[in-house]
């Protein structure tokens, strides 16, 4: 087995990081074109990117899984968490400890600038990645809702 090791994303990284969320598109069944991928881009490059991206590399220095996170506000801990939107290992590269080592990654960060959690979401039949993910974390027994915006308040819930 390779040594793993994680970094931040480099602007020398954009094809392979294209393809490892093209593959995160589709493993969720919503594939991403040109378009979505040169937005995102966009989102996750220079100063002030309100998106970071670390990447999990193999001895080659081959980005073989990513992370997308963001810092968020909690409000009721007193503190800020970071939100962890999108993790995915390379199908070939599954079982290197991957997935593993960008998780450990974020732990560290988030420790070392002072936040209060590391918060994700995965789908409840995801049974691979919540093998692990209960291996490091703690699930919660929150359930996650998501509204369509609207053009205007209707006034009523």
């Amino acid at each position: 087995m390779s040594p793993i090791a994680v970094r931040p994303l480099r602007p020398d990284d954009r094809e392979a990081w294209r393809a490892l969320y093209r593959g995160y598109g589709d493993f969720y069944a919503r594939p991403k074109s040109d378009t979505d991928l040169d937005a995102l881009w966009a989102r996750t490059q220079g100063p002030g990117a309100e998106i970071e991206v670390f990447v999990a590399t193999d001895a080659g220095d081959r980005p073989i899984g990513l992370a997308h996170v963001r810092e968020f506000a909690w409000p009721l801990a007193g503190t800020t968490g970071l939100y962890l939107d999108d993790l995915f290992v390379d199908p070939e590269a599954r079982g290197t400890g991957a997935g593993r080592a960008l998780l450990a990654h974020l732990r560290v960060l988030a420790h070392e600038r002072g936040l209060g959690v590391v918060r994700w979401i995965t789908r409840d039949d995801n049974a691979t990645a919540r093998a692990l993910y209960d291996s490091v974390a703690t699930a919660t027994p929150f359930v996650t809702y998501d509204m369509a915006p609207a053009p205007e308040s209707s006034g009523t819930a």
